[in-house]
């Protein structure tokens, strides 16, 4: 099949990343991307339209959506049509932040670009294989028929990641692909992930993306007596306390001003709480990326992806400080300036990497080899 311009549309809780690609079989050239505010669907739609109208850039010959969780029926990449939107919607209760986000980009896309093949890439589908002693969750046998489990979810980031090593980064003939590594992604939502071998065999995110690591807006994971002290005692309903993990957690209700990491940056000098904030975000990932080591009987490489894990030199190296018993070691001059994706000095037994993450292009080469 020859060259497809492809739309991914990438889309968060509260923004949409978008980016138009000239895709083939061997390659992925990203013609224009850009990041809006989602407040209304039709109107962040309209925009997409705008850019692309404006740009001179050809039409899109098909469009791929990342979806953060298509549930147990959609663990699979797949072109689509009616069948597949009412399973989307079935679905929304594994990602209730997300999917309506999601579903209404589609029907919107469909409007605007009517005729225009679309793809759903599913976040899930990377930790689809994870064996039964992470998937299953150790809660009563006959929920797990029903989809309770753990789904793992950062999948196109993660496998973004392995696709560069992979490749064989440019300049770096000591870095490819290890037996044991660990993928730190962390952004406004986090997850840590153990790869043996290129294939995810555990990570942090369970059966919504609000466990594992603290981040910028939910509590990661939590006592479960917390939940059921808050439904008996506070008299919180679903949507009470869905909200208050969800929204009102993590970075933000640690610090009392702000989810945003850079901000908390900010505020730390004159703000006890602030500075918690970021401690204990530091500490929930390095006891995550200690749990992934222990999973994999050892780490050859630690890599750090996402907003937080490409831009704070001062997170990465309070997280990498407290694993000094993993020989990690960091260059500081490295870790300051991440031209060179290897940030580990030559002491460090375990490579320390930060790599861009590249969901968008993964959703282009997803879409693409589905039409191909």
């Amino acid at each position: 099949m020859s060259a497809l311009n492809i739309l991914a549309l990438n889309s968060g809780s509260s923004s949409l990343k978008f980016g138009l690609y000239r895709v083939d079989s061997s390659s992925a050239e990203k013609l224009l991307s850009e990041t809006v505010a989602t407040a209304d669907h039709a109107d962040t739609m309209t925009r997409v339209a705008s850019v692309l109208a404006t740009s001179g850039m050809p039409p899109p010959e098909a469009i791929g959506h990342r979806i953060v969780n298509g549930g147990p029926a959609l663990r699979q990449h797949c072109r689509i049509d009616d069948a597949v939107l009412r399973k989307l919607q079935d679905a929304t209760a594994f990602a209730p932040l997300h999917a309506p986000a999601a579903l209404a980009l589609i029907r919107f896309a469909q409007s605007h670009f009517p005729g225009v093949p679309q793809v759903a890439c599913f976040d899930t589908q990377f930790h689809a294989g994870l064996p039964d002693v992470a998937r299953v969750l150790p809660i009563a046998r006959e929920l797990l028929s029903e989809g309770v489990q753990r789904y793992g979810f950062h999948g196109l980031s993660i496998e973004s990641i392995v696709r560069q090593l992979g490749d064989a980064l440019p300049h770096q003939s000591s870095v490819q692909l290890p037996e044991r590594l660990v993928i730190a992604h962390l952004g406004n939502g986090a997850s840590i992930t153990a790869l043996k071998a290129g294939r995810s065999i555990d990570t942090s995110m369970g059966l919504t993306p609000s466990g594992g690591v603290i981040m910028g807006t939910r509590s990661g994971d939590l006592d479960p007596g917390v939940l059921v002290y808050l439904l008996r005692e506070k008299k919180l309903d679903a949507a009470g306390l869905e909200a208050l993990i969800d929204q009102r957690s993590g970075l933000l209700g640690i610090s009392g001003l702000s989810g945003d990491m850079r901000r908390l940056h900010e505020a730390a000098a004159s703000s006890r709480d602030a500075r918690l904030a970021i401690e204990m975000f530091c500490m929930s990932v390095r006891k995550q990326v200690a749990a992934m080591a222990a999973v994999l009987g050892g780490m050859d490489m630690l890599v750090f992806t996402g907003g937080i894990g490409e831009n704070d030199a001062q997170v990465r190296a309070e997280i990498c400080n407290g694993l000094s018993w993993a020989s990690i070691r960091l260059d500081e001059s490295r870790n300051r300036d991440v031209s060179n994706p290897l940030i580990s000095d030559g002491a460090s037994r375990c490579q320390v990497l930060v790599l861009a993450s590249q969901e968008d292009e993964q959703i282009a080469r997803h879409t693409w080899a589905l039409l191909a």
